[in-house]
């Protein structure tokens, strides 16, 4: 598959989520065999400014590729202005936040708020590829409520615009991440273009994913919520589609660990420990789910400092897996 002039190889992307989808959190799912991944949500105001954490959070220098980046705003002005910058920055393509729902976001008219006003998408999109020659995706939900379910009007006026993909999130706006993804809207919006559509809402595993293409004929999914503290998703979902429907087992604890240690590593290095150890608490809450003995680590997990609280943890995890192992004969 090919978004614009980028060749896609695989069939599961990386969301972007605000305060997950770091740089290191991108590379780590890049390798993991994510198509492609999309950064944390950035300022379209902002990154014109070079503000430093606005820079940390557009900065793709060391991604695998391709990676996109994201602009959120409301003006297409600003989006016009926003492109060039971003273009400067190395990324393979522009993304378009029109999905993000938090008050914060939708409150200032930008996110999903702007599917409210299907022209303005338009406006947006044309604003981004006017000053730029990458492609330019964008990422919406189904429609704001369920008395305004616009998915179908949104994507046509973004592809008319020049849109080269749409990614369509199967909740409304007042859904916010509650009830069941509505696939069927996905579907809906897939025979409504002709550019790839991606797919995203409830993909948990390999089988939801190939699920969801079947049910939608979508080209791709792109993975959010499953892909916390679980990398390995796209080792899997690559593999079921691939392979015959082959299910890969799990990651060992050994290789949770290791991973955890690699993912940790590269926060420091890239936020410094103090930050990255703060940050460092969801996200080994979230890699420890499910293990013997979780609830207790996790508690631990929100008190890190340091690495050195974290390899006792991670000890003090491997130790109790050694446990049930010999429990277990």
């Amino acid at each position: 598959m090919k978004i614009g002039s980028i060749e896609i190889t695989g069939r599961a992307a990386l969301a972007p989520m605000a305060g997950v989808t770091d740089a290191a959190y991108r590379r780590l799912c890049a390798d993991f065999g994510a198509a492609y991944t999309v950064t944390e949500m950035v300022s379209a105001k902002a990154i014109q400014y070079n503000y430093q954490k606005t820079a940390q959070l557009a900065d793709t220098s060391g991604d695998r590729h391709p990676v996109f980046l994201q602009l959120f705003g409301s003006d297409p002005f600003d989006f016009g202005l926003a492109a060039r910058k971003a273009a400067e920055l190395g990324p393979d393509g522009i993304d378009i936040n029109m999905g993000c729902p938090v008050p914060k976001v939708a409150g200032n008219g930008a996110g999903s708020a702007l599917m409210k006003d299907p022209p303005k998408c338009a406006a947006i999109v044309a604003a981004v590829k006017r000053n730029t020659d990458l492609p330019v995706t964008v990422k919406i939900r189904a429609g704001w409520d369920e008395e305004h379910r616009n998915a179908v009007e949104v994507a046509r006026a973004c592809e008319e615009a020049g849109a080269a993909a749409i990614c369509v999130h199967g909740r409304t706006r007042n859904q916010m991440y509650m009830g069941s993804a509505d696939w069927d809207m996905i579907g809906e919006v897939k025979r409504a273009v002709s550019v790839p559509v991606i797919g995203n809402g409830d993909v948990v595993d390999a089988q939801s994913a190939c699920k969801l293409l079947d049910h939608t004929g979508c080209d791709m999914v792109m993975v959010g919520r499953g892909a916390l503290g679980n990398p390995w998703i796209f080792r899997q979902i690559n593999a079921y589609l691939q392979d015959s429907c082959t299910i890969l087992p799990g990651p060992g604890v050994a290789e949770r660990i290791l991973v955890i240690r690699r993912h940790m590593d590269e926060l420091c290095r890239l936020k410094g420990e103090h930050r990255a150890m703060r940050e460092a608490r969801k996200h080994v809450g979230w890699y420890l789910h499910g293990l013997r003995g979780a609830a207790a680590f996790r508690r631990r997990a929100g008190e890190l400092s340091t690495l050195e609280d974290l390899d006792l943890l991670l000890r003090d995890v491997y130790m109790a897996a050694r446990e049930e192992q010999e429990e277990d004969g």
